[in-house]
């Protein structure tokens, strides 16, 4: 599964929020489709408003989704840009980093942007992409 994040945005216009960006023939599976197929639940899926970056052009927001398994699972991500985020141009601001974390009964753990672990039912895996690098000084 593919999963959106922030445009940049450019001289003209805010970048758009919640997208796939330069990905060809990828498209957002809807929660019901995933439901189905897997033994898991979206209990969470949302717009991570704010954290595209600052500046005349704002960059868009990435998305937050948060998946609860409904049995034990091997859980792989690869992910990108979860120590900085995408740079603004032209003296926009940065968008802000994704983050990945894992939370269960004894709270919440930090994953990496590539990793493969064991989890337990009822453990949520939090996805949240970054936010795209904002245009021009304010």
């Amino acid at each position: 599964e593919t999963m959106g994040g922030g445009m940049g945005a450019s001289a003209l216009r805010d970048g758009l929020s919640g997208v796939h960006v330069h990905m060809s023939n990828s498209l957002n599976t809807p929660i019901e489709a995933l439901e189905h197929a897997y033994p898991l639940r979206i209990v969470r899926y949302e717009i991570r408003r704010g954290s595209g970056g600052s500046g005349r052009q704002r960059g868009g927001d990435g998305l937050r989704r948060d998946v609860l398994l409904l049995t034990d699972a091997d859980v792989s991500l690869l992910s990108e840009r979860r120590v900085t985020g995408p740079k603004g141009l032209a003296g926009g601001g940065d968008g802000q980093a994704g983050e990945n974390i894992l939370i269960t009964p004894n709270g919440e753990e930090p994953l990496p942007a590539k990793t493969t672990f064991r989890a337990r039912a009822g453990d949520i895996v939090s996805v949240r992409s970054p936010g795209g690098g904002g245009f021009g000084s304010e």
